[in-house]
């Protein structure tokens, strides 16, 4: 064999040997296995007391190989229709000796409100006092037509606030455009105050399809989102105040085909950094809804370190890639981990910074890398400064009245809030998502429909720059 190919045979090995390396970089170590989990967090203070999710109401100490049931929120939570259940918590800073936590879940008629509905509660766990809680009610987001895009990740930011993120409140293409609408707490990421409890909520940014995971970087606290999309695109969005991520207009950097006619001429969506077609790239496993994670900070982890993991449900494989630290970048450096969990539901964060992947199936895992599995504090960093996005023009409030008028009549009021010199612009009304009249205001900003309406309709007016919300009108079938 001649020399210089002998040397192209070893530098190959050599090269093989350092991705194997690379690849084994990190490893999966189970945790345990437990009932229909959906996430796993720690207490704030030690790590090593892991605080896992069950779906049907349950929050389980794990220590070690211990397993204590430390909360029963099952008295409140409707499970398991659709993807109903027990979302995520929120340990409080001062979890250790107060017992507080947050919890985001979907409630029964027990809870308040109708079934479904989402819900964000404190709750206290009592020493000595059994499992179930004391319950404090913070928020609660009408949510019970459907059981599906209920979002679910609650978080505490580094602000002091409690962060939500919420689905558009499920059906294909949002058929109630909850995520436009500037009045709907759906399809949105939601800031809530925790000791001014449900009063000071507020949407924070919106335009989101199902956000069902979002995490803040324990770093640099900048907010990543992975937005489940509806049938082409998934997405990963950098978290922004006063952002509008573009659904139902928009599906990850293409304009959704089933968008309403509403959508037309809107423009000043905020991009996602990253998005992924559902077509799997190399003819193996389609993907079908991203699952998001976590950036990188366990030190441990050092190929991984300062990456965004995230894997996507179908698929299971996990993967990484570098995010920009603002709105309007993009990310970088897509790759393969080598690591598959089946059925990924949620990944999780202890407070030491070491990762964990939860999977369908009931098992948790914790990601652990060549330097062991050791604590790998972050070092402290100020707060990040407050990112607004840019509106492109102001965003009046549009109201629409529904009076019924007669058997079958209903008169319809469109007002425009402030008016503003703006008598005399088209306003449009969509009936049942579609475009049906038009009409110009007058002079204060005032437009009158008269329709006949047989059976359910919905009806939404909007101009060029804001939409009302929803307004379904119904009469009652005439008896035989």
């Amino acid at each position: 064999m001649r020399r210089p190919v002998r040397i192209a045979l070893l530098l190959a090995c050599l090269a093989s040997l350092a991705l194997a390396a690379s690849a084994r970089a990190a490893t999966l170590v189970p945790v345990g296995s437990f009932d229909a989990p959906t996430f796993v967090t720690s207490d704030p203070s030690d790590p090593d007391r892991l605080l896992v999710v069950e779906r049907e109401g349950r929050v389980v100490l794990a220590v070690g190989t211990t397993r204590t049931l430390l909360a029963d929120l099952e008295a409140w939570v409707q499970c398991c229709e659709g993807e109903r259940g027990l979302l995520s918590i929120a340990p409080a800073a001062d979890f250790a000796t107060s017992g507080r936590f947050y919890a985001a879940y979907t409630g029964n008629v027990a809870a308040g409100g109708a079934i479904g509905d989402i819900h964000v509660d404190a709750f206290t766990v009592v020493q000595g006092g059994g499992p179930v809680p004391l319950r404090e009610p913070l928020l609660t987001i009408p949510h019970s037509t459907r059981a599906s895009h209920n979002g679910g990740q609650l978080q505490l930011g580094r602000d002091g606030y409690l962060y939500l993120s919420t689905g558009d409140g499920g059906g294909v293409g949002d058929p109630d455009e909850n995520a436009q609408d500037p009045a709907s707490m759906l399809g949105k990421i939601v800031r809530i105050d925790p000791p001014a409890g449900g009063a000071s909520a507020q949407v924070w940014a919106s335009g989101l399809r199902n956000p069902w995971r979002f995490s803040f970087d324990r770093l640099t606290g900048t907010m990543a989102i992975a937005d489940v999309g509806q049938d082409l695109r998934e997405e990963i969005d950098i978290g922004a105040q006063g952002a509008n991520y573009g659904w139902n207009c928009r599906e990850g950097f293409i304009p959704y085909p089933g968008a309403p006619v509403s959508c037309d001429g809107l423009v000043g969506f905020t991009e996602p950094v990253f998005d992924y077609p559902h077509e799997s790239p190399d003819g193996g496993v389609d993907r079908c809804s991203i699952t998001g994670g976590y950036v990188v900070r366990d030190l441990g982890l050092e190929d991984l370190y300062g990456r965004y993991l995230y894997a996507d449900f179908c698929a299971g494989e996990l993967r990484s890639l570098v995010l920009p630290g603002s709105p309007g970048g993009l990310a970088t450096g897509d790759r393969s981990e080598g690591l598959f969990v089946s059925k990924p539901v949620s990944f999780g964060e202890d407070s030491c910074g070491r990762i964990y992947v939860v999977a369908q199936g009931g098992a948790v895992y914790r990601l652990q890398g060549d330097l062991g599995g050791g604590c790998f504090l972050a070092p402290p960093a100020r707060p990040p400064a407050v990112v607004v996005t840019p509106v492109p023009r102001p965003r009046p409030l549009v109201i629409l009245q529904a009076r019924k008028r007669g058997r079958h009549t209903v008169k319809l009021i469109v007002r425009l809030l402030p008016c503003a010199d703006r008598g005399g612009e088209l306003v449009y009304l969509n009936r049942n998502g579609r475009l049906f009249r038009q009409k110009r205001l007058d002079r204060r900003c005032v437009a009158r429909f008269r329709i006949r309406v047989r059976g359910r309709t919905r009806f939404r007016a909007f101009f060029e720059d804001q939409r009302s919300q929803v307004r379904t009108i119904a009469f009652a079938k005439p008896r035989p």
